[in-house]
């Protein structure tokens, strides 16, 4: 634990503490510091971790696609974790990591489709206050999608804005996932105004 958080870390105790600490070390190889800080208060941790377990379900929209929409959401943020642990999934998931690399700077970067692109895009404009989504950038990506798709991108991004919001607020920080799997992030995004 890199003990940097907003809320001090809890000491994740008990049978249920124990089995979340088994998990974490078996897929990440380390408890991140966010299970103790979200200790304090057990029923968000679960509703959350919940929430997060049903998204992994959703099959309408491509996972290539939701994982580079989560980048993209927390590029801007400046979500140091989420993106740490995008790049560890993308190693450990077979996301093409060289195209994972590089969604902080997906405009000026020449490796992603069209489609991509406007994945990021949209993904980016929800996150900004207010949104900027585009009646075009959403009449394109339904033409792209299709409806399911389309509704399931946008809850996985919004999901994605609410995770990456709140770990910013917490003083939630990267662990070094991408590193045990030899993928160094870029540094920072470009091309986009940060806004409150």
């Amino acid at each position: 634990m890199t003990g940097n958080t907003r809320v001090p870390q809890a000491e994740i105790t008990g049978v249920y503490g124990a089995v979340m600490k088994k998990m974490s070390r078996k897929m990440l190889g380390q408890v991140p510091d966010a299970l103790g800080v979200m200790w304090h208060n057990r029923p968000v941790l679960k509703a959350s971790m919940g929430f997060g377990q049903k998204a992994a379900k959703w099959k309408e929209c491509d996972q290539d696609l939701k994982s580079y929409a989560h980048m993209a959401v927390a590029a801007p943020i400046g979500c140091s974790f989420c993106l740490d642990l995008g790049y560890f999934q993308a190693h450990n998931e077979g996301l093409d990591e060289a195209k994972a690399r590089e969604v902080p700077r997906w405009r000026e970067s020449d490796v992603f489709t069209p489609l991509e692109r406007d994945v990021m895009e949209y993904a980016e404009a929800m996150s900004q206050t207010p949104p900027t989504v585009t009646d075009e950038l959403s009449a394109g990506l339904l033409g792209q999608l299709g409806a399911p798709a389309m509704v399931e991108l946008t809850a996985f991004a919004a999901l994605a804005n609410q995770m990456a919001r709140g770990n910013v607020a917490l003083g939630i920080e990267a662990q070094g996932f991408s590193a045990a799997c030899g993928l160094a992030p870029l540094a920072q995004p470009s091309g986009v105004a940060q806004q409150a």
